[in-house]
């Protein structure tokens, strides 16, 4: 059983594919750091011995992950709702940030928010 940042990463796996179960480690950050330390991507987590453990462990510490990391991102965008900006608008409202397009699509994000949110109601 191999436990990193909280996570018991999955013993039939390889352990290129059991990083990404850390939040903020995707594939490509999985293989810088699998080849800096000289592991195989392929090889399986119950096969690591108790060296590249620990060394896996100790280069994980040089990164931003899981809880820090998902503060970071909620400040982020905290920000950008205070500030006014467009993407914190769209935000705020629950709607495509990154220039998608509504007509079609975004229907999810409408129907969970309501219509007063995305179309508020004119009174007269």
């Amino acid at each position: 059983m191999f436990r990193v940042q909280g996570h018991v990463l999955p013993e039939h796996k390889s352990i290129g594919i059991a990083l990404t179960y850390i939040y903020g480690i995707g594939v490509s950050r999985s293989k810088m750091i699998l080849s800096k330390l000289w592991i195989d991507f392929e090889k399986k987590v119950k096969d690591l011995t108790d060296e590249e453990k620990k060394a896996i462990v100790d280069e994980l510490k040089n990164y931003v992950l899981e809880n820090d990391l998902r503060r970071e991102v909620a400040a982020a965008i905290k920000r950008l709702k205070e500030i006014r900006a467009y993407r914190g608008l769209r935000h705020a409202m629950g709607l495509p940030v990154r220039g998608q397009k509504t007509r079609k699509n975004a229907r999810t994000a409408k129907k969970l928010l309501g219509r007063s949110k995305v179309r508020p109601v004119l009174k007269k």
